[in-house]
């Protein structure tokens, strides 16, 4: 089987430098083959570690805001594209935003620890991918970039709710 090439799972018209390719897919890692939502959260990793180092917890839910309205609007545009050339993918997998936007809300429950940033991500792909309710619904029925986003932030708080409970409960912090 072959695999499809990175700039036809693009709409056409934009191409991988465009603004709304390099929000969408967060700088090209959803356009890498195979799991592009892992490949999104990993890609988040590192600039959640400078802003956690940086700013703090604090800094990461204000990065992740700043990502999420970022997200709606550079996927509202993918998904326009997508309907003016007759596609009617309402969340391509190439689009990793919600994937960097839901990372980082999740590790802001948490300090700058691997550990807790390798369980942080590891939680927050399950949830993503599980989608227990709200996320599920919300993926069911938002058709927009607003729906795009939304399920991962509601992923994002399961994953990080465990987070804080796995500290205070097993940390004692």
């Amino acid at each position: 089987m072959t695999e499809v090439h990175a700039a036809s799972r693009l709409p056409p018209g934009l191409r991988p430098a465009h603004p709304v390719v390099l929000v969408t897919t967060w700088f090209g890692s959803g356009l890498l083959p195979k799991a592009p939502g892992t490949w999104g959260s990993l890609a988040a990793l590192p600039f959640a570690v400078l802003i956690h180092h940086l700013w703090g917890s604090a800094g990461l839910v204000v990065a992740a805001t700043l990502a999420f309205f970022a997200g709606w609007m550079a996927s509202n545009a993918f998904l326009e594209a997508n309907r003016s050339a007759g596609i009617a993918n309402n969340d391509p997998k190439v689009i990793v935003i919600d994937e960097v936007a839901g990372q980082w809300l999740t590790l802001a429950a948490v300090p700058l620890d691997a550990l807790l940033y390798a369980f942080g991500f590891l939680l927050f792909r399950i949830f993503d991918v599980v989608k227990p309710w709200p996320a599920g619904l919300i993926d069911k029925h938002v058709k927009s970039g607003l729906g795009v986003m939304l399920d991962d932030v509601a992923a994002a708080l399961y994953a990080a709710g465990c987070l804080l409970l796995y500290r205070h409960f097993v940390e004692g912090s």
